[in-house]
C-alpha cells in the first residue's frame, strides 16, 4: 500500500529531529511507495529560508509521485467539507482545514498517512483514517 506523508513530518525530517515517524519515513524511503499531495508539497517547501534549500528539497520531492489532493471536480472538496461537518457535530474543533483535506484525501484513496501533527488524531478516532504505525 502507498503512503502519504504529512508535512509535519516531511519537515522534522529534513530538520534532523529524530522521532518514530521520522524513523518510519526512512525505513519507508526505498522501500514503499510514497506519494506526496500538492497541499503537502506547499507545506513543505514554504518553510524554507534559504532559496538553496528550498531548491535542494523540490529536486528531492520531485521522485515521488505527485497528486492534486482536492481535484478539479470538486468531489474531493466536498467529501472533506462533510468530513470537517462531521467532526464539528462530534466537538471536534480542527484548527487548520487543510489537515482535513489531506485526510480525506487519504480515506477516499485507502492510503495511508504518516503525520505527527495531533490535529488528525480525531480523524483516525472518528473517520477511519489509516496510520502506518501507532
Amino acid at each position: 500500500m502507498a503512503l502519504v506523508v504529512d508535512s509535519s513530518v516531511w519537515i522534522d525530517y529534513f530538520n534532523g529531529k529524530h522521532s518514530p515517524q521520522t524513523n518510519a519515513l526512512d525505513h519507508a524511503l526505498g522501500a514503499q511507495e510514497i506519494i506526496i499531495g500538492d497541499l503537502i508539497l506547499t507545506e513543505v517547501l514554504q518553510g524554507f529560508r534559504s532559496d538553496s534549500d528550498f531548491h535542494h528539497a523540490r529536486e528531492l520531492l520531485r521522485v515521488f509521485p505527485a497528486v492534486s489532493m482536492l481535484g478539479a471536480d470538486m468531489a474531493m472538496a466536498m467529501k472533506a467539507a462533510e468530513n470537517y461537518r462531521a467532526l464539528r457535530k462530534r466537538g471536534v474543533t480542527v484548527r487548520k482545514t487543510i489537515d482535513v483535506m489531506i485526510a480525506t484525501y487519504c480515506i477516499e484513496h485507502a492510503l495511508s498517512l504518516l503525520y505527527s501533527d495531533r490535529d488528525f488524531d480525531p480523524m483516525v478516532k472518528h473517520l477511519g483514517l489509516q496510520i502506518p504505525i501507532k
